[in-house]
Parts: structure tokens; sequence; C-alpha cells
């Protein structure tokens, strides 16, 4: 009871420290004080919208990100609080961030940019909080033997005398090292592991966090040409997957992808691409930056990442057709057709 009390004060605490931060909306009529009252404060928060596009608009003005930006500095603290919920919500701004990040790192202009040292400073929050729960081991994956065999194979090579299973053992992710700043040789690991942890808790990312990922990861792609559509039955514009104005917001620019980001970032795609609560518009952006993807693998020669976006793509060609041909057979019967009587009940009741 005492834990659960001092969580909650916490969130208030946290909320309303926010609140002093942020510039006043006059188009917005939301008030994080009401979210601070509520009786989950930080899941309130997570969950609205407003909040997220008022937090967003702030953190994304030209001046941000600096050593001294208050947002950064309340990012920061709020995942340092170890407060499961609390960090919720500063893992739904990784897409915003590494985002803003990435491309002005990787802008033109970056040299007349202002410093990302506030930026810097949330991501390597992230990442030493991974290091020390990984505790210096690697993230390991266990590879089936298939000479031996499953509730699903029977090995084509039957061998005369059982052997035993040989373990295969892939590596997801080396070892972390310490890291105290963000070297140039370090920021895609750094930044990879901040998408890592975003998506081991996609499942309770709001909806516009994910859209949001998927905007930036079309831009980090910048390739719109018409290797996208080689999969598709017939060559579809991005309009077929588009929200409702019609046309997907492209946000930032094009950088380099290394396998670092870009592993953790199918992963994401995946999710949003195939999530059975996934939203339509969810589905849809992670749609159209797939196939960006798989255009800038192919241009770029990515062994791994032309054989991640194809299976990807067909995944989704796939899910969509079952989606039409369902729709089409759940369609209701003309309302003019005449159906018959049905015979009334009869109910026995005992004496």
């Amino acid at each position: 009871m005492h834990s659960w009390w001092e969580s909650i004060s916490r969130a208030r605490s946290r909320i309303l420290a926010l609140n002093s931060l942020l510039p006043p909306d006059p188009s917005s009529s939301l008030s994080l004080s009401s979210l601070a009252d509520s009786d989950q404060p930080a899941l309130s928060f997570l969950s609205s919208l407003d909040a997220y596009s008022l937090f967003s608009s702030a953190i994304s003005a030209p001046s941000s990100g600096s050593g001294s930006d208050p947002l950064c500095q309340w990012l920061y603290e709020t995942y340092l609080s170890a407060d499961p919920h609390l960090r919720l919500i500063v893992l739904s701004f990784v897409p915003l961030l590494t985002g803003i990040y990435l491309s002005r790192i990787h802008s033109l202009e970056s040299t007349y940019a202002p410093s990302l040292a506030g930026f810097e400073a949330v991501l390597l929050a992230i990442y030493s909080t991974e290091v020390k729960s990984r505790a210096g081991k690697p993230v390991l994956a266990q590879i089936p033997d298939l000479s031996q065999p499953s509730l699903y194979h029977s090995p084509r090579n039957k061998q005369q005398r059982p052997t035993k299973p040989r373990p295969l053992v892939g590596i997801l992710s080396a070892p972390l090292e310490p890291q105290l700043a963000v070297k140039s040789t370090k920021r895609p690991i750094i930044v990879g592991v901040a998408l890592d942890c975003y998506f081991r808790q996609i499942s309770q990312m709001p909806s516009w966090s994910k859209v949001e990922l998927c905007k930036y990861a079309a831009a980090w792609a910048g390739q719109d040409c018409v290797c996208k559509n080689k999969f598709d039955a017939e060559e579809k514009s991005e309009k077929e997957y588009a929200n409702e104005n019609g046309e997907l917001e492209l946000k930032g620019v094009r950088i380099p992808l290394a396998w670092e980001v870009l592993q953790p970032l199918l992963r994401i795609l995946g999710h949003c691409l195939l999530g059975p609560l996934c939203a339509q518009d969810v589905k849809d952006a992670a749609s159209v930056a797939v196939r960006r993807l798989y255009a800038r693998g192919s241009h770029d020669l990515l062994p791994q990442a032309i054989l991640a976006t194809q299976s990807l793509i067909r995944l989704d060609n796939r899910a969509r057709e079952t989606a039409q041909v369902a729709a089409a057979t759940s369609t209701p019967s003309n309302a003019t057709t005449p159906s018959k009587a049905k015979k009334p009940e009869v109910l026995l009741v005992s004496k």
C-alpha cells in the first residue's frame, strides 16, 4: 500500500513539474493538472494524445536538445526514477527523440545547429540502464537443430543412431560496454539499444507514438523509387497506405542505416504491420516505411535488410488480402431479400 501511494505521488510530482515547463497552448483544452490528479497519473498521461502533442511541439523547437534544455532534463530525471510507469512515458517519446536527434546530426545544416547534449543525455540514460540490467552478457537466441525430429518436421536424412542435439546459439546483441558520451562510432549502438527498449514495451505504447516512428523510418530510408512496389500485385502509390488526409507526412532526413539501428527498427515495424491490436493507421504507416526500407536496402546492397523487409512486405500483402476476403464474405445480405418467417417459440411450463 505504501509503495503504491509512493508511485502515484512520484508520478504526480513529475507531471506537475512538466506542467511548469511546457508553454501554454491556447488552442488546447488539456490540463496536465487533471492528469496528475487521476487515479493513475502516469498511465493517464501515456494514453493522452493531447499531452503527447503538447510535449512534441515543445521538444521539436529548433533550439531544443541542448544540455540546458529543461525538457530533456525532465526526461532524464524521469527515466532514472526507476518507476516502470514513468519509464513508459519516456520510452513513448523515443521515436520523437531519436528522429529529431538523428535528423539533426546528419542534416546538411548540422554545423549551425545548437548542441544536442540534452538528447544524448536521455539516450545515454536508457543505454546505461540497459548495460546494468544485462550485466555484461550478450542477448542470445536458441536455434533449433533441424537434424533432430520435432513436432513440426521429420529430418530428411534419418540417422542410424540417435545423437545428442547440438545446441545452436545465435547472438542477437553483443555485450554492451559502458559509455560516458555519445561518440560517432558508438552512436548506432546507443540509438539501437534505445529502440530495442522501446520494442520490448511496444504493446503498451500508444498508436500515435508508433506512427511517429514509422514516419521517421520512411524518411530515414529516403528511397522513393519504383523498387518499393516490386512485390505488390499491382503498382500502388503511398496514398493507398496513407492517413485520412490522403498523404503520409514524412519526418526527418535520409541517414546512414547501420545494422545496429536497422535490426530493432525492423522488429518494431514488424509489430506495427502484423500486430493484431494495431490500429489501421499504424499498419498503413508501417507499410510505407518497410517498402522504402526495402528500396534502400536494394540500392545499398544490404542482404540482411533485403531479406527482412522482403518478408515483411509479403506478410503485409498476405494479411491485407486475407482481410479483404474476410470483409467480402462477411457482407450482410440484401435487406430486400425475403426471409423465412420464424416459427413461434413454444415454452414448456411445468405445473
